[in-house]
């Protein structure tokens, strides 16, 4: 009787120890869960607030006169297929609309992504290429700050001032780099759509 009662204490005696090692686990995985979804809350928090700030840094180098930015999502898009144009802000002043920031992708050689700014008069503000992946020394000299072009100006800081009620045209009314049609061609498209839907979007509720 007694060498029962012994085998039986030594064979739940592991049983015992499985179970609090068990619990012991349970416990060390919900306590790494918890850790973990508090990292990466705060981290997706971080990511979102540093999203937010380099794109109001970007709006800021295209309309540096508006102080703030306002996303709207009642717009018409592009009513060319191969031209996207997103990301809509309405451009304030002390409070008022004083124009508009999109950004584009589309095609040009290969393909870019650019930012616009336009004043409600059509005034463009400023444009800035964000991604262009073009031939290098041709293309690429869409975005490059240090190329110049024959009228001293960059190719993407010739945009600046000009009226975006105006089609633009390549070798019309503003420069296209040599060696590098195609992405003149295309940025213009681009330009030209995304200009198109501020100033339809303006024209209709800033009147």
């Amino acid at each position: 009787m007694c060498g029962m009662s012994q085998n039986t204490e030594k064979q739940s005696r592991p049983l015992g120890e499985m179970i609090k090692l068990g619990l012991i686990l349970v416990c060390y995985a919900v306590a790494s869960c918890t850790v973990l979804a508090i990292v990466n809350n705060f981290t997706s928090v971080r990511i979102q607030q540093n999203r937010i700030e380099k794109a109001n840094a970007a709006m800021k180098e295209v309309f540096a006169t508006a102080d703030s930015f306002e996303p709207v999502s009642d717009f018409e898009g592009s009513d060319n297929p191969s031209i996207s144009v997103s990301d809509f802000y309405i451009a304030k002043k002390d409070g008022k609309t004083v124009g508009a920031v999109v950004q584009v992708a589309g095609p040009t050689y290969e393909k870019a992504k650019l930012i616009v700014g336009v004043q409600a008069d059509g005034t463009v503000t400023g444009m800035r290429i964000l991604e262009i992946s073009d031939s290098p020394g041709f293309g690429l000299k869409a975005s490059d700050p240090t190329f110049k072009l024959a009228n001293g100006k960059t190719f993407f800081g010739q945009f600046e001032g000009k009226d975006a009620k105006n089609a633009f045209k390549a070798g019309d009314n503003f420069d296209s780099i040599s060696g590098a049609t195609i992405t003149s061609v295309g940025i213009a498209a681009m330009m030209n759509q995304g200009c198109s839907v501020m100033l339809k979007y303006l024209g209709e509720h800033h009147e």
